[in-house]
């Protein structure tokens, strides 16, 4: 197989979130195949950190601050991206949050705010980088669901309606967007190693053996284990796959 399949040279990437946990280890990736990479998240010391990792491994990289809800900021992070790096060809839709409670105690502003950030987030950059992407005669969007899109937990009703919601959304757009050469496909982490992951052990007593017990891989995930998903889901060697929405949990959602 041509290693040309998954070469990003020349092609500019969003990734939200990227500034630590899966976003970060996806756009170092995307970085590594030679992909320019937008950094976007609200905690910019975090985003300028990210970058000058990148750019010390030889990636061009810039940080951009924006709230991945507010459509306003969105667009004027697109522009700008598409201003400083010259174009936008993939957009990875990784920002989220979760908030653990029972549903009958979470409360409706917390709801709201778990679906903004983990579900709208999606949509609101999606549109905003459509225009480019079908101007430029393809793309690709990564939406990163999780193991809550097909699993629920008691303490997940929000994050696992959003994440749910991650995977229809991605099903609608790509078959919307595929006439444009666009291909839309959702990643569904499991219990991988990240700062969320970390307070979920604290919190849920006993998440970290019943992890351990499930995956076949017998181990959490790792963030750098998502760099060749990404590479494969944003390079030519993806071009007739859409649609689909893809574990990377180490068999934890294989295992009876």
């Amino acid at each position: 197989m041509k290693t040309e399949l998954f070469n990003l040279s020349g092609k500019v990437a969003i990734v939200t979130g990227g500034n630590g946990g899966i976003g970060l280890g996806m756009a170092r990736g995307m970085a590594e195949a030679g992909a320019a990479v937008a950094i976007v998240g609200r905690n910019e010391q975090k985003s300028a950190a990210a970058v000058a990792e990148l750019e010390r491994a030889g990636a061009r990289a810039i940080a951009v601050a924006a709230d991945v809800t507010d459509k306003a900021a969105v667009a004027a992070m697109a522009e700008r991206v598409a201003r400083d790096l010259g174009r936008i060809d993939i957009l990875v839709n990784n920002a989220g949050i979760s908030i653990r409670k029972p549903p009958h105690v979470l409360d409706i502003a917390e709801w709201n705010s778990v679906i903004a950030t983990n579900l709208t987030s999606a949509f609101v950059c999606s549109q905003a980088v459509y225009p480019a992407m079908k101007a430029a005669g393809g793309g690709k969007v990564i939406n990163i669901g999780s193991m809550m899109s097909i699993f629920g937990a008691s303490f997940a009703s929000a994050y696992a309606a959003s994440k749910g919601g991650i995977v229809q959304f991605t099903r609608a757009c790509a078959v919307a967007w595929a006439p444009d050469n666009i291909q839309v496909n959702s990643v569904l982490p499991g219990w991988i190693d990240t700062d969320l992951t970390k307070n979920a052990r604290k919190e849920v007593e006993g998440l970290h053996d019943r992890v351990l017990g499930r995956t076949p891989a017998a181990r959490w995930g790792a963030i750098d284990d998502f760099a060749g998903i990404a590479v494969f889901l944003a390079s030519p060697a993806s071009d007739f796959v859409t649609g689909t929405a893809i574990p990377v949990d180490g068999g934890y959602s294989v295992m009876a």
